[in-house]
C-alpha cells in the first residue's frame, strides 16, 4: 500500500466532525449481535449509494472497503478483516458491500473478494482473492501506520455491535508494546516508537509486524523536515551518488510516488556495481516490505530487480 499525494497533504487529523456510520450498520454474518452483552464494532455492511458518505470518514481514519460474496473465502476475508480493524478500537472502518445485493458494485470489484482502501477520500490501493487470508491483519497493520505517516490519527465512534462471544473469539489482541509504538508515532515520537518496536521483535524474532514498523519509522525519521526540492536537485546534480538516489526513493514513497521509486532504484542498479549497488538493492528491498508484499507494483517491481541483477 501507498499514500496518496492528496493523503499526504492531511494533518493533524482528530475526532472532531467526524462521521458516525451507526446508522448504516446491519448485519454482518460474524458481527451480527448474538445472545449476552453486545461489544463494540468498527464494521458496518453497507449499500452502494452509501459508499460516498463512508468514504469521507478516511479524512479521520483508514476506511476499507470491503465487496465479497457468499462463497467460503469471501467469508474469510470478512470475518478476518472485522476482527483486524475491531482490534484497533477504532482507528479504522470496515464496510462490507454484499455483491449478490449489489451486481453493479460486484462487476467493478472484478475476482471477489476484493478490497479498497482510503485515505483522505482517496483510493490508495487494493487487494482481492489472491492475497493470503493469514496475511490480512498484516496488511490492516500496514494501512494503519501509512495513514499515521501521513496525519490520519484520529479516531470513530462504534459502528455497529457483536456478539460477546463471537468478539471474544475472534478478536486479537494489540500487543502493548505495538500499542506503545502507535501512541508515540501519534505523537511525534519517532525514538519512542522504534525503541518499541525493536523491544518488541528483542522479545518475539519472528514478529513481522513489528520488524514492519521498525522500517516504517525509519523512513519517517530519514525524510523528516527534508527539502524536497533541494533532494530532488542534489539526486540530479549526483546521479551516481547512492544516497542521493535513495533519498529521493524514500521521498516518493512517503508521497504516493511509488512506481517512480522503485524504477529510480532499479535504474541504479542496472548502470552501477559494487557496494553502492547492493546499498541501493537493499534499500529497495525495504522499501518493497514497507509498501507491502500484496501490493501488484512490488509484484511488478521484483521482477524487474530480478532482470536487473541476474
Amino acid at each position: 500500500m501507498s499514500a496518496n499525494t492528496d493523503a499526504a497533504n492531511t494533518r493533524g487529523a482528530n475526532t472532531q466532525g467526524a462521521v458516525d456510520l451507526s446508522a448504516l450498520a446491519g448485519s454482518t454474518g460474524s458481527a451480527a449481535p448474538q445472545q449476552g452483552a453486545a461489544r463494540d464494532s468498527w464494521t458496518v455492511a453497507a449499500a452502494p449509494q452509501q459508499l460516498q458518505q463512508i468514504v469521507q470518514l478516511s479524512a479521520q481514519v483508514p476506511v476499507l472497503v470491503l465487496i465479497h460474496g457468499s462463497d467460503a473465502l469471501s467469508e474469510q476475508f470478512r470475518s478476518t478483516l472485522e476482527s483486524a480493524v475491531d482490534a484497533q478500537k477504532g482507528r479504522m472502518v470496515l464496510a462490507s458491500i454484499d455483491a449478490a445485493a449489489s451486481p453493479e458494485i460486484a462487476q467493478q470489484g472484478g475476482k471477489l473478494p476484493a478490497v479498497t482502501a482510503f485515505l483522505s477520500g482517496q483510493a490508495i490501493g487494493e487487494f482481492d482473492a489472491e492475497a493470503p487470508v493469514d496475511q490480512l491483519p498484516q496488511v490492516v497493520s500496514q494501512i494503519l501506520q501509512l495513514a499515521t505517516q501521513n496525519g490520519i490519527t484520529g479516531t470513530v465512534p462504534p459502528q455497529s455491535q457483536r456478539g460477546a462471544d463471537s468478539a471474544e473469539a475472534a478478536e486479537p489482541e494489540v500487543p502493548p508494546l505495538h500499542l506503545q509504538a502507535h501512541e508515540a508515532l501519534e505523537n511525534g515520537d519517532y525514538d519512542g516508537a522504534l525503541a518499541a518496536f525493536e523491544q518488541a521483535v528483542r522479545e518475539k524474532p519472528d514478529d513481522a509486524e513489528a520488524k514492519l514498523g521498525i522500517a516504517q519509522v525509519q523512513l519517517m525519521r530519514r525524510t523528516q523536515n527534508v527539502d524536497l526540492a533541494q533532494v530532488r536537485q542534489r539526486a540530479a546534480e549526483n546521479p551516481d551518488e547512492a544516497q542521493a538516489q535513495t533519498q529521493v526513493a524514500d521521498v516518493d514513497v512517503l508521497g504516493g510516488h511509488v512506481e517512480d521509486a522503485f524504477s529510480r532504484l532499479i535504474r541504479y542498479i542496472q548502470t552501477h556495481a559494487g557496494e553502492d549497488r547492493e546499498t541501493v538493492r537493499k534499500h529497495l528491498v525495504e522499501l518493497f516490505s514497507i509498501v507491502g508484499d500484496t501490493d501488484p507494483r512490488v509484484a511488478a517491481a521484483r521482477k524487474k530487480l530480478a532482470m536487473a541483477l541476474f
